[in-house]
């Protein structure tokens, strides 16, 4: 990481780490929701803001490896606050039933950071019949965004402070630079694992930009932006084990490192600097610009309105 040392306007950059971007804040009294927390980037984000005193909810597809993180952020940070709930975000029931059973404790919600996803597998159709990747990374996101929706509009006006959704997306994105082809969202023909993948992290942009519209448009207290974390290596190379090798191979030149790639997460769910900031794209800590397409807002309405037919019962 040595060749990326430039720090951008927020006084922040690319070697900037999730504990740098928060040193100083005190998120005591907030309550977050991070999905995808028991791996990665996710962790490292439910661990950082914890140490900062926020209330965080690891919303993970598997229990048991999300206790035992919760066991390690809890044994390293005194008077830590986690929680571990069950999340399958490529299963709408599984979604439907997590929104339910956090409403039902009756808790806020300050911060919901829609990390969780899956990186170019084989075509894979999720139990709802939905390729996985669409499926994992934007319309589980997407229906839980809107589920826990009513929850953040009524803790933003009792804290009288503003909620905060982030949407994790990627410079991949750009594989996608004629946008989404709706029709073939499940079409295997056509399938291709980067394109797909793409296809997935564009529509988290545009998802993030059309939930900033409809807030400025109902001067509701909340904000919402998308983020592209860094190139990293992580599980979500899984699938592809070549290219796992070569990226560990000259990960410590090129890559960040998990606290490095978190930096930006925690930077926009946190930082006082992006208060009133939505509907944005953020790289390296600092506002940033995606491709054309993201920009599209008439993408994003059909976006919206094609996913609610998707999630609808």
């Amino acid at each position: 990481m040595w060749i990326f040392g430039r720090k951008g306007e927020s006084g922040y950059g690319a070697k900037s780490t999730a504990e740098d971007v928060t040193q100083g804040i005190d998120g005591t009294g907030l309550t977050a929701i991070v999905t995808g927390a028991s791996s990665g980037i996710g962790s490292e984000t439910a661990r950082v803001l914890a140490l900062r005193g926020v209330h965080v909810v690891m919303a993970v597809r598997n229990a048991e490896t999300g206790k035992q993180i919760k066991e390690t952020i809890v044994g390293e940070i005194r008077n830590a606050k986690v929680d571990v709930m069950e999340l399958d975000l490529s299963s709408l029931a599984s979604v439907r039933n997590f929104a339910a059973a956090y409403c039902s404790l009756g808790l806020p919600l300050n911060i919901l950071i829609n990390n969780a996803g899956v990186m170019a597998p084989p075509f894979t159709l999720s139990k709802d019949k939905i390729e996985v990747q669409f499926a994992t990374n934007h319309l589980g996101h997407f229906l839980l965004t809107n589920l826990l929706l009513d929850t953040m509009k009524n803790t933003s006006c009792e804290h009288k402070k503003e909620g905060r959704i982030v949407n994790v997306s990627s410079m991949g994105h750009q594989f996608a630079d004629k946008g989404i082809e709706f029709d073939k969202i499940n079409d295997e023909s056509s399938y291709g694992p980067l394109h797909a993948y793409g296809q997935s992290k564009l529509a988290n942009i545009l998802h993030a930009n059309e939930l900033a519209r409809q807030f400025k448009e109902e001067k509701v207290g909340l904000t919402a932006n998308s983020l592209h974390p860094g190139a990293i290596a992580t599980s979500l190379l899984r699938h592809h084990s070549f290219l796992e090798g070569v990226m560990n191979w000259v990960g410590k030149y090129f890559l960040k490192t998990i606290p490095q790639g978190a930096a930006t997460t925690c930077y926009v769910a946190l930082h006082p600097q992006v208060e009133g900031v939505s509907g944005e794209y953020f790289a390296d800590s600092n506002k940033a610009k995606p491709s054309s397409v993201a920009k599209d807002s008439e993408l994003a309405k059909k976006l919206w309105d094609f996913s609610l037919g998707m999630v609808a019962p």
